[in-house]
């Protein structure tokens, strides 16, 4: 059976949590799951969970706030952490690195890798090398907003999440077990 390629976009709260659920049902049938998370930093419920399933997580570990906030040497700073997270993704397909006991991911998610590509942290050329020579019976998950054209292409699944009313419009904060 054929690995296939998986798009949560949209501008809806939902994307990061639809690739959560995906990675639960992987886990609960033993599969190998790494869920990389880029331009992300903080401590959500979530990661918590997939890491008591067994699930690997590799992740942003500088707090540097959002991308339009960033100066100069911040931006930089970012930039380089997420060629090393997508080194990490690279070494735990190909086995360069791989972590003893852990075998060839079945699932990947790379959540957020959109948004990275979209504020210029993460290289297209790159992800787009990632998508384009993935194992064939690999399980491909992006989310985001606006993927480019050859990966709307490129995918089996396309679901899009559109946002009609959020509490954060109205000023209200993410809330601990709910948004983070």
């Amino acid at each position: 059976m054929s690995g296939l390629i998986h798009l949560y976009i949209g501008d809806g709260k939902g994307k990061t949590t639809a690739a959560v659920g995906l990675s639960v049902r992987a886990a609960g049938r033993d599969k190998q799951v790494l869920f990389a998370q880029f331009l992300k930093s903080s401590f959500t419920g979530e990661l918590g969970s997939l890491e008591k399933l067994g699930v690997r997580v590799i992740r942003s570990t500088l707090a540097l706030g959002f991308t339009h906030q960033m100066n100069e040497e911040t931006r930089a700073r970012c930039k380089a952490e997420q060629r090393q997270i997508l080194e990490k993704i690279r070494a735990a397909l190909y086995g360069e690195t791989r972590e003893p006991g852990i075998g060839e991911p079945d699932l990947v998610v790379l959540d957020e890798a959109l948004d990275a590509v979209n504020t210029g942290m993460l290289d297209e050329g790159d992800l787009r090398s990632l998508v384009e020579t993935k194992a064939p019976a690999l399980e491909l998950v992006l989310t985001g907003r606006n993927p480019p054209l050859w990966l709307l292409d490129a995918a089996d699944y396309v679901s899009e999440i559109k946002k009609i009313k959020h509490p954060y419009d109205r000023g209200i904060p993410a809330r601990l077990g709910i948004e983070r």
